[in-house]
């Protein structure tokens, strides 16, 4: 039987994991807040953010769920050095896309709050997931992710 070898990452790649895994500890904390908003908690949002809230598809927390609990299992098993992680922040990915697409196509969100305030934090969100998957990819050319 021929010896098998073990590519080891290197040190930045368990880093960027962790950070990968921490921002999507954050953006879970937002899906968990937005899917369990009191009605309390909607009726004390401005008159614009309550209405949006209330006019979202059933379908949209769906999406938004596997947007970030897409990233934070897919960092979970990219620490855990498993090739499969790239599927799930491709699935992540298409999510966000899915999600912000939506928003920015079907609503007036950009009309009503202009688009330096809405625009910039969903183009951060999206560059991330680029580089999560970028990053598994990278892994898995490596030889890092088995």
């Amino acid at each position: 039987m021929a010896p098998t070898f073990v590519r080891t990452p290197p040190p930045w790649f368990r880093i960027v994991g962790v950070l990968f895994l921490l921002w999507g500890a954050a953006g879970v904390y937002a899906f968990y807040a937005q899917a369990t908003m009191t009605p309390a908690a909607l009726a004390a949002l401005p008159g614009y953010d309550r209405r949006f809230h209330a006019a979202l598809p059933v379908w949209f927390n769906w999406v938004y769920g596997i947007a970030t609990w897409g990233g934070v299992l897919g960092s979970v098993v990219l620490l855990g050095g498993r090739r499969w992680a790239a599927g799930l922040y491709a699935a992540a990915l298409l999510a966000i896309a899915i999600q912000f697409g939506w928003v920015f196509a079907a609503t007036d969100l950009i009309a009503v709050k202009g688009a330096a305030a809405t625009v910039p934090f969903p183009l951060v969100i999206f560059a991330v997931a680029l580089w999560q998957l970028a990053t598994a990819r990278h892994g898995i050319a490596r030889g890092w992710l088995r």
